[in-house]
Order: C-alpha cells, then sequence, then structure tokens
C-alpha cells in the first residue's frame, strides 16, 4: 500500500469533512505538523474539534485554524501563549474541554490500543470530574475518562521509513505518538525518509502500522519563547 504521498494537500486528500475530530501532535511549537496544518487552512474544513496540548501560538501553528474559525472546539491541557485563544474562549466563541496533559495524552494513547475508557484519581474534587462517573478503589475516589477515537491524526516526526515506522527527536516524542495511534487515519510529515529495512528496530519510536500517508517536507521550526543568559561583564 502507498504511504508516501508528494505534498500535505494531497495527502489529506478524501479524509477530511466539517465536523471531524483530528488529533494533532506537538507540545508547544516543538514536533508540530506545520505543513498538514497549512493544508488544513488552505482546505476550508469548518467546524473541527482539535485535541492537542495547546493550540500553537498566534498566527502560527495551530493558531492559524483559530485566526481562520475553523476549530469549534479545543481538547487541551493548557492555553496561556495563544491570545487569540483566550479571547474566543472567554468570549465564548470557542469550546473548550480543558484535560490534565497527562490525562489527555493517556486519553488518546487509550484510543489508540482500544479502551474506551480508564478511571484516574487526576482531577478527583475539581471541575474536572464534574459529570464524570466516579468509583472508589481502596479507599480512593477515581472518576472515569473516556479513550479518544479521532478521525485524523497529524504529527511530526524526525524520520520515517516508506512503511510508516517513525523516529522522533527529542520533546517532539511527548505528544506525537499517543496523538498518532489514536486516529482512523494517521498522517505524518518528517524531515527525512529513509529505506524500509535502514532503521534500527531498536530505535522506532511508533511502528507502521498506526500510519497510513506520509510526506517529507521543510519545516520553519520557530522558537516559541527565547531565554538567553546575560553576558558576563568583561
Amino acid at each position: 500500500m502507498k504511504k508516501v504521498y508528494g505534498s500535505a494537500t494531497e495527502a489529506l486528500d478524501g479524509v477530511l469533512f466539517d465536523g471531524m475530530l483530528i488529533a494533532a501532535g506537538g507540545f508547544g511549537l516543538c514536533g508540530i505538523p506545520e505543513l498538514l496544518i497549512d493544508a488544513l487552512v488552505a482546505s476550508g474544513v469548518k467546524d473541527i474539534t482539535v485535541a492537542s496540548n495547546n493550540c500553537g501560538v498566534d498566527g502560527f501553528g495551530l493558531g492559524k485554524l483559530l485566526d481562520t474559525k475553523q476549530i469549534r472546539k479545543m481538547m487541551s491541557s493548557y492555553v496561556g501563549e495563544n491570545a487569540e485563544f483566550m479571547r474566543q474562549y472567554l468570549s465564548g466563541e470557542l469550546e473548550l474541554e480543558f484535560n490534565p496533559q497527562g490525562t489527555l495524552a493517556e486519553r488518546m494513547r487509550a484510543g489508540g490500543c482500544g479502551i474506551p475508557g480508564f478511571y484516574t484519581r487526576t482531577g478527583v474534587g475539581t471541575v474536572i470530574a464534574e459529570g464524570k462517573e466516579v468509583k472508589t478503589f481502596d479507599g480512593q475516589d477515581y472518576i472515569l475518562e473516556r479513550g479518544i477515537f479521532a478521525d485524523l491524526s497529524i504529527v511530526k516526526a524526525w524520520k520515517a521509513d516508506e512503511t510508516g515506522n517513525l523516529v522522533f527527536r527529542k520533546t517532539a516524542r511527548n505528544f506525537n505518538p499517543p496523538a498518532a495511534m489514536c486516529g482512523k487515519v494517521c498522517v505524518v510529515e518528517v524531515e527525512e525518509i529513509v529505506p524500509t529495512g535502514s532503521l534500527d528496530p531498536d530505535h522506532i519510536h511508533l511502528p507502521g502500522i498506526y500510519v497510513h500517508r506520509i510526506i517529507q517536507g521543510a519545516h520553519e521550526k520557530r522558537i516559541e519563547q527565547r531565554t538567553v543568559r546575560k553576558r558576563e561583564e568583561a
């Protein structure tokens, strides 16, 4: 089965529809699927729900989809770096489902493993628990969280072989693997595609069974918060 496509637009052809649920990998601006996000903007798909740790920054990453009002709902754990995200949420233009960071990652992983729900102590006694089933195990309360089963996963990896085996670099390995797992269709953008068999099996972070389409491209790799040490006096 062909997995390598020539462009982000080509790789998303036939899988987009209004009202869909998209799981997006990345953390801040690290390891985000920039090219696929641009293709989503260009496609005009609307009323989408996006499950992602955050929503990029103003004018970059998933923030581009906020600017075009294509996102109806975010399932996130953090909103602090995006003023438009906060503005739309506070004005009632954007629906927001807050998730603790670990819970969101586990909801994605659970979906990828076919697990419809799991119990966790995270969020017990807070607004996170409102409306959720509570059970007691060994004298402790746990809340039921549902697995995320997305219509589409968009992720960013460092390397892929032609069968879709993926290698991530450093922090990009956090949300990208679970996001990739939980989509009915998983589209990946990478910096390099290598021949099948050239990756050390012990170095593969996500097997190609989860990956349906791959593109290769150049990435901007913008720095979200640049922090430097003040130069010492001579």
